[in-house]
């Protein structure tokens, strides 16, 4: 498994503009190129018995695996993900993927606790990754201390004629801003999230991030929850590295 070697050199609030070998982080990684330790896959809404049996199925895989990534599970349980990291970290990982990203994403009161009760237990130089991102949520999620996200979501929305721009998924069907093949829908939502991501560094370098944030949020309901949960619950989280001016 790796150690990442990954610096931080900035923050702006909780997000972290980092240094990951030549890169800069946050950044969009190809999903097949992840090596991934194996886990048990559990549903994000299940009885407290199963996620407990999940993560420590999960804990049990990972141990004996040399991969980068590992997953953290823990289902709807904060305190079960944090168990998830924090052995996970044990164990070696300095690289840890969000699982059920998709499900947080429409459940944005949990996403929160979840991703600030992560972020505030971890090492600092442990990356928070995720795999499956819309661009309008990469701000946020950012701002939050996720380090990394995939494009996996290109490939998903691509194939099912779904276009990405940076405040919007678009299903073509019903919007029609072009024809693409599949090749190209994929290509042209991975470019998507490579700008928005771009986007995110130059805003934490400028100091301007909750701008970004607070921009994108009135893309959807769940954005503007997550963002009012955030401020409404989590002012220490979010004041630890916020400057007073």
């Amino acid at each position: 498994m790796s150690k990442t070697g990954y610096q931080i050199k900035l923050h702006d609030g909780p997000a972290r503009l980092g240094l990951l070998g030549d890169s800069e982080t946050p950044l969009l990684v190809k999903y097949e190129k992840m090596e991934i330790a194996p886990y048990e896959t559990i549903p994000h809404n299940v009885p407290r018995e199963i996620a407990e049996w999940g993560v420590t199925e999960t804990l049990e895989m990972a141990s004996e695996s040399d991969s980068e990534y590992a997953f953290i599970h823990g289902s709807r349980y904060t305190d079960l993900r944090v168990r998830c990291a924090l052995e996970l970290e044990e164990i070696g990982f300095r690289k840890l993927i969000v699982a059920n990203m998709d499900e947080l994403l429409r459940r944005p009161m949990e996403m929160v606790r979840i991703l600030t009760g992560i972020r505030e237990a971890i090492k600092p130089e442990t990356m928070l990754c995720s795999t499956f991102s819309p661009p309008a949520f990469i701000p946020l999620l950012a701002y939050m201390g996720v380090d990394v996200f995939s494009d996996a979501a290109a490939e998903f929305y691509g194939m099912i004629n779904v276009l990405f721009t940076e405040t919007h998924t678009y299903p073509l069907d019903t919007y029609r801003l072009g024809s693409y093949s599949k090749d190209e829908l994929i290509e042209r939502n991975r470019l998507t999230l490579d700008l928005v991501l771009r986007e995110v560094r130059e805003h934490i370098k400028n100091g301007t991030l909750r701008n970004l944030v607070e921009e994108r949020a009135a893309s959807s309901p769940q954005n503007m929850s997550a963002l009012r949960t955030l401020d409404h619950e989590m002012q220490e989280f979010l004041q630890k590295y916020t400057p007073l001016y």
